[in-house]
């Protein structure tokens, strides 16, 4: 199995497993990505969702020996653009998805795990995590979203510097830039799971509408995100987590979810 999966309470976590290649990106872990998002994303039992590698290492990116040995099939131009469009499916669905997620980031988040790490809405990284846009080195573009999330992630010229450049970053400078939002002494996956947890008693569909609306928030004009907050807000006023909430703020009773 090339990825785990495993729950903590209301916290489903995605291993990616295959320690011996730093979890390159395989056949078998894509499809199982693809399986796997959509059954978390129609769970309602699930409140939040953490990413990350097994064997001290997040994900080194695409398998390059896989690849060239496709290539070497006979592979043409149209099959290898069908084979990231399937990618794209179930990426879609893992940056879309309406719920918070929490990448823990240890070892190699390089290519397409870069990619990965910065499609979670939070990223915790530990002291030896390194980060690369790496693929300039093997003469490819950006995939997996990364011409998208990093210029959002660290502007549009450090996008280009890193892309261009295909170097590495060490955690602290990862932090810098933007491409986390924290960095640990100790385990990233322990951090990220008390993380996870608080968002138990969270608002999930809430947080979910906020969420979409964000994403598209850059191509949206002013008046796009007016319509799209007054539709979530009134959304949001008739559910029953709202109406809970208002009893018993109203009774000066403790709220259920409060992050200090």
């Amino acid at each position: 199995m090339t990825l785990k999966i495993t729950r903590h309470g209301a916290t489903a976590v995605l291993t990616m497993d295959r320690p011996d290649q730093r979890n390159a990106l395989s056949t078998d872990m894509r499809e199982a990505f693809s399986r796997a998002l959509p059954e978390l994303r129609d769970d309602d039992g699930v409140k939040a969702v953490v990413l990350t590698g097994a064997g001290g290492h997040f994900c080194a990116g695409g398998d390059i020996k896989a690849m060239t040995e496709a290539h070497a099939q006979g592979l043409d131009a149209f099959e290898g653009r069908e084979r990231i469009r399937k990618i794209h499916r179930w990426y879609d669905t893992l940056v879309d998805l309406e719920k918070p997620v929490i990448s823990a980031v240890d070892g190699a988040a390089f290519g397409a795990g870069l990619s990965l790490a910065l499609c979670a809405d939070y990223a915790i990284a530990s002291r030896r995590a390194t980060f690369c846009a790496v693929f300039a080195r093997i003469g490819f573009v950006p995939d997996m979203l990364g011409m998208y999330l990093l210029p959002r992630a660290v502007g549009l010229a450090r996008a280009k510097e890193l892309v261009f450049t295909a170097r590495v970053c060490a955690a602290d400078e990862a932090l810098r830039l933007g491409l986390v939002q924290a960095v640990c002494d100790g385990d990233p996956l322990e951090q990220a799971l008390i993380m996870a947890e608080r968002f138990h008693a969270a608002p999930t569909q809430a947080l979910g509408l906020a969420k979409t609306i964000m994403n598209r928030s850059y191509e949206s004009t002013r008046e796009d995100v007016y319509a799209q907050e007054a539709m979530a807000q009134a959304i949001c006023r008739d559910s029953a987590y709202h109406r809970e909430a208002a009893r018993r703020f109203v009774e000066k009773q403790p709220l259920a979810y409060k992050w200090d």
